[in-house]
């Protein structure tokens, strides 16, 4: 049973660093996060000092250096990694097409997708396929959502030519987080790249990529960790970055002679990085994931995610005409249902009239609640008592 009081308790202040979610019932955390009060501040200071002091001079541009590794290294840490194998972007789809340009295809190459994958991801597998002549595979991992093995529905697809294998870590329709570490190991052995959309585990699952050894990790600080939009990162394993090449060039990813000529790549996560960026927004970054780790550990803050994405998908259950996808209680944030008497759509607008933000997904056709640990029992609750006059 939720031990809602003390949940309650633990929230009620922290909660106030959020001023997004004082007037709504917010359930869209995987679509985006609400900006802790910090961020927005650091965002504000951060051009104020441009502005003051340049917007670019000297000072400055030491100042946009010294932010960007701060940021770099503070992502570093959340993810157990050192900073060099990161690179910062504007957010997954950036870090996955990256990572996906940068691979030194070859004619007859097989890239292995699962049917669980983003439409811009799936998008940027099409078009280098034409490209490239490379041939396109799908397994069905969605079936596996409650019955079923992903590593071996994995293990029946690869082929010999199969190069790369794209799959999130937490798929973003169902929520069912995929046991990441053995499909790698499986992939590795029969040496395949393995490339992961991260955009609904960071910041939701603890994680330390150093032991996941995942090749490419993309990911974002827009959703669960609830940074400004237009910052996120790729996470390249040391062992296969010098095969990867760059695709989008510019004067961040390079070396440069005494007479301002190119010389070499950035031997680090920074030969990915192109040019000017929003750099006032790494701060609201940086000072979003600062607001996380003071109210609690990554561990405990996904105990508390768990815990409450549980308790809604327990409430969701005892409902008549409501179906959630997954048959136990969930382990993300994700909680996906159906229902057999309102379409998707009809239900997620006569929520939102009432203050409920939630958002339909097509396959399966169904209803996304995001939980965070910011969420309150109460509106959980509230929640379910709206969907049960609804239906």
């Amino acid at each position: 049973m939720l031990d809602t009081a003390t949940i309650t308790h633990q929230l009620e202040q922290h909660r106030q660093e959020f001023p997004g979610i004082n007037n709504k019932l917010y359930f869209n955390f995987g679509g985006q996060g609400p900006l802790p009060r910090a961020s927005l501040e650091a965002i504000i200071d951060a051009h104020k000092y441009l502005q003051h002091h340049g917007p670019f001079s000297t000072k400055v541009n030491a100042w946009v250096q010294q932010k960007t590794e701060f940021l770099r290294q503070n992502i570093a840490t959340e993810l157990g990694v050192i900073p060099e194998t990161i690179t910062i972007t504007e957010n997954v789809t950036v870090s996955c097409n990256i990572a996906l340009w940068g691979i030194p295809w070859q004619n007859g190459d097989r890239i292995l997708l699962t049917d669980c994958e983003h439409p811009g991801i799936i998008a940027t597998v099409q078009e280098i396929a034409k490209r490239f002549d490379l041939t396109i595979s799908t397994c069905p991992i969605q079936d596996t959502l409650n019955d079923g093995d992903p590593v071996n529905v994995i293990a029946q697809a690869l082929q010999n030519n199969t190069r790369v294998l794209v799959l999130s870590h937490v798929l973003w329709n169902t929520g069912q987080v995929l046991p990441l570490a053995e499909i790698v190991q499986l992939c590795h052995k029969n040496n395949v790249y393995v490339l992961v959309d991260a955009a609904q585990s960071v910041g939701c699952l603890p994680l330390d990529l150093s032991q996941l050894q995942a090749d490419f990790y993309a990911f974002t600080g827009h959703k669960w960790w609830c940074g400004p939009a237009g910052v996120g990162g790729l996470y390249i394993r040391p062992e296969v970055f010098g095969e990867l090449q760059p695709t989008f060039i510019g004067w961040r990813g390079i070396d440069v002679t005494t007479d301002g000529q190119p010389s070499d790549w950035k031997a680090d996560g920074r030969r990915f990085e192109v040019a000017t960026s929003a750099y006032p927004q790494y701060e609201g970054l940086r000072a979003a994931i600062s607001v996380h780790r003071h109210w609690a550990t990554a561990e405990k803050r996904y105990d508390q995610i768990c815990q409450l994405s549980g308790y809604l998908w327990q409430l969701l259950s005892e409902i008549e005409g409501i179906e959630c996808l997954k048959k136990t209680p969930p382990q993300s944030g994700l909680v996906s249902f159906k229902t057999n008497t309102i379409l998707p759509q009809r239900l997620v607008q006569e929520l939102e009239r009432q203050g409920f933000l939630l958002r339909t997904i097509a396959d399966p056709a169904c209803v996304r609640a995001c939980v965070h640990y910011l969420t309150m029992p109460a509106e959980i609750e509230q929640l379910v008592v709206a969907i049960r006059k609804i239906i």
